[in-house]
């Protein structure tokens, strides 16, 4: 109990720090507003979104601020989706793919306004959920974290590549493992971690350094994108009319215990290393229609459906940046872009990490939430009005922002290089389907892995058995091979062969 109650008072003086300064508004406005604009045009991204915010502010600006920028856009963007999910039928996030199975038929009804009012308000409960999640199981989790030496990070970096591939492939696994293990390989370019002679730099200075991690984030997340809004450019769609948008007090009351319920949900699912608010969506959205005494409205313009996607997708943030601190594994793209900004500022996300530094994120979630709940009840009409323009006019305009974001942190030439050639690397391998995310985990995390894993054959001289021998290590050998295997078709028959069989149940 005392525990808790020091991590409250740790947070709100963290809380009041931020309020009694000015520049606090002025960051959280701009970035939540921009958040929301990336979330709401469709063919924007979350991702996008802190990543274009990751070239700019670098480490050209103090930490504090570039993270409330970053959080804000993060939260913001997360919210955002549920505009043209619910008036125009598109998710402007995938995110936010579940928000439009009953946000449009709400609008349908000439209930666009309710739908948004009540979304404003679960999205705020909910990243309020994963917030507090945050705040207090960062702290056991970090406690587990401090007996973990380098075999344990080596096996869960690998744990946290294979995952993002296993969870983000469209159709065969294989392709998201092969898409981490491209980017595992493009972590080991540069200066050896440990003996400090170069690696594959092929006699060019400037892959010294590595792979710049936001070069790659921009070429891997905005090109792609780029190039499939400008194909498919069209002029923008006209919403469905809207009324009152400020919820009722009684409908929110009504609906609370679902809103905790897929808090829970998403900040869980968001904690998973790779997954996802996405996924997190869909997941609550499932249980609260299983859960229904009447699912029948589910699909055709369910409130309680509304509320458990989009509570869900939002708490996942929360979730996302628990692995993140804990492990310095990212749970969800927006997450890896946040660590790729950390790592640039120096700071190494792990069971070293400052405390303080981690109750300072929880009260910037918050104060980002309350910033994105005050925008969407009283500025959503502003919102709206954005989603009139045309893919053709604002396309261009994020093509610029992310070259200047990329050529503002190395100040070279070779960044938009590498940019160019990681955007056209990934956008025909988003044509043949593989996902990109692993690819970005697996530059992030290919760097921890390496280090790591050698660190720990120095150590044994060789001995491979230290992967074993230690329970912690021997548990993250057991999860990597059973997640491989699970993906085996031949091993899930084997499995099912070997478990027992239920016995018939005979027909009267």
């Amino acid at each position: 109990m005392a525990f808790v109650l020091d991590q409250l008072i740790a947070f709100a003086n963290s809380l009041y720090t931020l309020a009694s300064d000015p520049l606090t508004y002025l960051y959280l406005v701009a970035s939540v507003f921009l958040g929301i604009v990336f979330g709401a045009l469709p063919g924007l991204t979350a991702t996008l979104a802190v990543t274009i915010l990751t070239g700019f502010f670098g480490n050209k600006f103090p930490l504090e601020q570039s993270l409330i920028a970053l959080i804000g856009a993060y939260v913001g963007a997360i919210y955002g989706g549920s505009y043209p999910s619910i008036l125009l039928n598109i998710p402007g996030t995938a995110a936010s793919a579940a928000t439009a199975m009953d946000g449009h038929p709400l609008a349908k009804e000439g209930r666009g306004g309710e739908a948004l009012g009540i979304t404003t308000t679960a999205s705020f409960i909910g990243t309020l959920f994963g917030a507090f999640c945050l705040l207090i199981f960062v702290w056991l989790l970090l406690l587990v974290a401090k007996n973990i030496a380098s075999p344990e990070k080596a096996l869960l970096a690998l744990f946290g590549i294979l995952l993002s591939g296993t969870l983000m492939s469209q159709d065969l696994v294989i392709k998201g493992w092969i898409a981490g293990l491209i980017g595992l390989a493009m972590a080991m370019v540069g200066m050896d971690p440990i003996l400090s002679e170069a690696r594959y730099t092929f006699g060019w200075s400037y892959l010294l350094s590595g792979f710049q991690i936001v070069p790659v984030l921009m070429g891997a997340f905005a090109i792609p994108q780029i190039l499939d809004g400008m194909r498919a450019a069209v002029g923008g769609a006209a919403p469905l009319p809207v009324g009152r948008i400020v919820p009722r007090l009684r409908e929110v009351v009504r609906h609370f215990p679902g809103i905790l319920r897929s808090g829970g949900i998403g900040t869980g699912i968001g904690a998973l290393p790779g997954v996802g608010e996405d996924v997190a969506g869909w997941v609550s959205y499932g249980v609260a229609k299983s859960v229904a005494r009447d699912s029948s409205r589910f699909g055709l313009g369910s409130l309680r459906g509304l509320i458990s996607a989009e509570t869900a997708n939002n708490a996942a943030i929360g979730g996302a940046l628990i692995p993140l601190l804990v492990l310095g594994i990212p749970g969800s793209p927006p997450a890896a872009a946040l660590l790729g900004a950390l790592k640039i500022n120096n700071v190494i996300p792990g069971p070293t990490i400052d405390p303080a530094l981690i109750v300072h994120i929880v009260a910037i979630l918050v104060m980002a939430s309350l910033t994105m709940f005050l925008m969407g009840l009283f500025t959503a009409r502003v919102f709206i009005l954005i989603l009139k323009l045309p893919r053709t006019v604002f396309l261009p305009v994020v093509l610029v922002l992310t070259t200047i974001g990329s050529f503002s942190v190395g100040g070279g030439i070779n960044d938009l290089f590498l940019m160019l050639g990681v955007g056209f690397a990934a956008y025909a391998m988003t044509a043949m389907k593989y996902p990109i995310a692993p690819l970005v985990i697996g530059v992030i995390l290919g760097g921890l892995f390496d280090e790591t894993f050698r660190r720990s054959l120095l150590i044994s001289d060789g001995d491979l058995s230290i992967f074993i021998t230690r329970p912690g290590a021997a548990i993250l050998v057991a999860l990597n091979i059973a997640l491989i295997l699970s993906q085996i078709p031949a091993a899930r028959r084997l499995v099912a062969a070997c478990l027992p069989k239920s016995p018939a149940i005979g027909k009267d």
